[in-house]
């Protein structure tokens, strides 16, 4: 089992190295980061860093984890150029990037900023374009493709990424097209959810998986919930109560919802830093205790 940190975008940079090198020097396995430009909400005004750069930056400070986005958002960037960014920061970390990938589904920075957004539809094709565009930039020489969306002529990518393949995180649920696509592309997939959401979702990225005759094995899979580590049961009781996939309880009683996970077949849990305190010596203690009680158990 993985056991990976997400700090939020709208932490300061200073804030988001800090909780990534601790994160690496008490052995949690990577770093993921979200790609988004604002946030969703009725205030826009707070502060949002940008996902690739700071991962490229990270790339150079922090050593040994992978270093992933959770997810890039496919319309905002041309795969072709998203390709070689990732490509970049797997060179600059030495192998340990994952392009994480989906269709976006942010409206508000869509018009904040010109993007079209498209409808749902649309936005699902050109994932599935994207997908074959940075699968062929990274395998081939030179790559040639005439999509309805995206078009590429001879075009080069180099350096090649360090690992072969570059691993390719398709993120979402959704039953018909999402886990469709990554059954086709993905090397690892990743949602929200229960440890029985992740096993009922499972079987069908496995059925997807051999329609095309593609070995299930060959898919790592990830999960993200909220983390409520507390011996206050109250506490415990009103964030399993909010609807949000939680892991939640004490240490004996978090120790039992990974092992849940892994039971389901899971292989890389996602702890999201977005309700673990307001600043980062917070954060920090409730990762230590996390690593401490009930990581270590999974080692």
């Amino acid at each position: 089992m993985r056991f990976i940190f997400w700090p939020g975008p709208n932490n300061s940079w200073r804030e988001t190295l800090q909780l990534a090198q601790h994160a690496e020097s008490t052995g949690w396995d990577g770093v993921y980061y979200a790609d988004h430009f604002m946030p969703n909400a009725a205030d826009t005004s707070g502060p949002t860093s940008e996902c690739w750069t700071t991962l490229a930056a990270l790339a150079a400070r922090v050593p040994r984890i992978r270093l992933g986005a959770l997810v890039t958002g496919n319309t905002y960037r041309h795969p072709a150029v998203l390709a070689k960014m990732a490509a970049n920061v797997d060179n600059i970390s030495e192998g340990r990037c994952v392009l994480g990938l989906g269709a976006g589904w942010q409206e508000n920075e869509h018009a904040a900023y010109g993007i079209p957004f498209y409808t749902l539809g649309g936005r699902m094709l050109r994932l599935e374009e994207a997908c074959e565009v940075v699968t062929g930039l990274f395998a081939n020489e030179k790559t040639n493709f005439q999509g309805r969306y995206y078009q590429l002529t001879d075009a080069p990518l180099a350096p090649k990424p360090v690992q072969r393949p570059l691993p390719l995180l398709i993120g979402g649920g959704g039953e018909k097209q999402t886990m469709r696509i990554a059954a086709k592309y993905a090397t690892d997939w990743n949602v929200w959810g229960t440890p029985e959401l992740l096993r009922a979702k499972q079987v069908v990225l496995d059925e997807h998986c051999r329609a095309i005759g593609r070995d299930p094995k060959e898919i790592q899979r990830g999960a993200n919930a909220l983390l409520v580590l507390s011996d206050d049961p109250e506490t415990v009781e009103r964030m399993r109560a909010a609807g949000r996939p939680v892991i939640a309880g004490n240490a004996e009683q978090v120790r039992g919802v990974i092992q849940a996970y892994a039971d389901a077949g899971v292989d890389e849990v996602v702890i999201p830093d977005f309700n673990l305190g307001r600043d980062a010596a917070t954060k920090v203690a409730v990762m230590d205790r996390f690593a401490n009680e009930v990581m270590a158990k999974f080692r």
